[in-house]
C-alpha cells in the first residue's frame, strides 16, 4: 500500500494499523533549531483520546507519545529539532480483536472494508486496519510539532453541527472549547448535543458533524495559483481524514447563493500602509494564496459505518447477508475529529511556509511600492 505520506517541504509519513502493537510517524523536512517538549505533543493528543466521555468510543488508549530521533535532550525536558526526521511511535494498549471476528468475511455498509477487499485482495477486520482513525493519532503528534514552525500562528477548531444541531454564530465563544466533550463554542447547542447523542448511543446507531477550523495570524503569501493552491492543498488534507465526505474554504457553498457584490471582500487602506479586508468570504485564500486573513474551512464527517443496527450486506463469497458490528465505536466520530483537524490544518501551513521561503518578493515587487520616476 503507497501514499502514506503527505506534504513536500515538511512531510509526514505514517504508519501502523489500529490493532497492530503500535502506530507511528515519521516528520521529514522540519527545520533544526525548533525547541519543544514531549509534553506540548502529549497536550494534543490527549484531546484526541479515545475513552474520555460516555460520547467517545470507550477503548482505553493512553496514547503515550515517544520520539525517537530527531532531536537533541537539553536541559528540563526541552528538545531541539536537529533537522533530520523526527520520528513517533504510540503503542497501542487495548485492542479486542475478538469483537471484530463475526464480521471478518463480511462487509459494514458505508465502510471501507468492500474497496480494500477489492483493491488488495485481503483487509484487516481488526477495526479496519489502516482504514481506521486510530492512525488519525499519529497525524495529531506531527500537527503539534508542525505548530512550532508556525510562530505567531493559532490553529483552533470547532464542532459547529452534529446531525441537524446547528450552533448560533451570534453565541460563538472560543473559551466554551473546553467546557463540554464536543469542542462546541456555542453553551446551549453543545447542552442539546448531549442530549441528541445520548439517544443515538443508546439506539447504537451514530451521527455526522460538521468540523470548523481557524487560522489566525497566517501570513500572506502563502501557496502558488495553479497546482500549488493552499486552498487545494487544505482540502486534500482534510478529505484524507477518515470518514470526511465534504471540504469548503470560506463561505463555501454557501457562496452559491451570493451576489457579486455580496461575496467581494472590498478593501480599505489601513494606518499601517497595509490592506484591510472589510469581510473575509474568500476565507483567507484568493487565488490559491493566503490574504493575511483568518484562513477558514470545514469539513463534514459522516456517521460512523460500524452500528449496532442491522444492516443488508453481502460476504467476500458472494452471498446475501445481515451484519451489525459490535465493540467499542464513537457515536459521533466527527467529535475527536477537531483536533485532527486541527492537526492536518498546522501541517499544511507549515509545509506552505517552509515552501514560501525560496519564493519571496523583494521589493519594489511588494504591493503599493510605486517605481521610481
Amino acid at each position: 500500500m503507497s501514499f502514506n505520506s503527505f506534504g513536500q517541504s515538511f512531510r509526514v509519513t505514517t504508519f501502523g494499523e489500529s490493532h497492530g502493537p503500535a502506530i507511528g510517524g515519521v516528520v521529514d523536512g522540519c527545520p533544526p533549531g525548533i525547541a519543544f517538549r514531549l509534553e506540548e505533543i502529549q497536550a494534543a493528543l490527549d484531546r484526541r483520546r479515545p475513552g474520555q466521555s460516555r460520547f467517545t468510543t470507550q477503548r482505553r488508549e493512553p496514547d503515550e507519545v515517544k520520539v525517537l530521533s530527531g532531536v537533541l535532550p537539553g536541559e528540563d525536558g526541552l528538545l531541539t529539532t536537529t533537522g533530520t526526521p523526527v520520528a513517533f511511535l504510540i503503542e497501542n494498549v487495548d485492542q479486542r480483536s475478538k469483537d471484530y471476528s463475526a464480521i471478518s468475511e463480511s462487509y459494514r455498509p458505508g465502510h471501507a472494508d468492500y474497496a480494500y477487499d477489492v483493491k488488495y485482495g485481503l483487509r484487516d477486520h481488526r477495526g479496519g486496519g489502516r482504514s481506521s482513525a486510530r492512525e488519525t493519532a499519529v497525524r495529531v503528534a506531527a500537527g503539534a510539532l508542525a505548530m512550532k514552525v508556525l510562530p505567531g500562528v493559532t490553529v483552533r477548531g470547532a464542532l459547529v453541527q452534529m446531525g441537524d444541531i446547528h450552533i448560533d454564530r451570534a453565541s460563538w465563544n472560543w473559551d466554551e472549547i473546553g467546557n463540554n466533550p464536543f469542542f462546541c463554542p456555542d453553551a446551549q447547542a453543545a447542552a442539546r448535543m448531549a442530549d441528541y447523542l445520548d439517544g443515538i448511543r443508546k439506539s447504537g446507531s451514530s451521527v455526522g458533524a460538521v468540523i470548523e477550523v481557524v487560522a489566525d495570524g497566517v501570513p500572506p503569501g502563502l501557496g502558488a495559483p495553479i497546482y500549488g493552491k493552499l486552498d487545494a492543498d487544505l482540502a486534500a488534507a482534510f478529505m484524507s481524514i477518515n470518514a470526511v465526505k465534504g471540504v469548503e474554504i470560506g463561505e463555501g457553498f454557501a457562496s452559491a447563493a451570493l451576489t457579486g457584490e455580496d461575496n467581494a471582500d472590498e478593501m480599505r487602506m489601513g494606518n499601517d500602509g497595509k490592506p484591510i479586508f472589510l469581510a473575509n468570504h474568500a476565507g483567507g485564500i484568493l487565488g490559491g494564496i493566503s490574504t493575511g486573513q483568518p484562513v477558514v474551512a470545514r469539513f463534514a464527517v459522516k456517521p460512523t459505518s460500524s452500528i449496532l443496527t442491522p444492516r443488508k450486506t453481502v460476504t467476500r463469497y458472494g452471498e446475501d447477508a445481515e451484519i451489525l458490528t459490535k465493540g467499542r465505536h464513537d457515536p459521533c466520530v466527527g467529535i475527536r475529529a477537531v483536533p485532527v483537524g486541527e492537526a492536518m490544518m498546522a501541517c499544511v501551513l507549515a509545509d506552505h511556509v517552509l515552501r514560501a521561503r525560496a519564493q519571496v518578493a523583494v521589493p519594489p515587487a511588494w504591493p503599493f511600492a510605486r517605481p521610481e520616476a
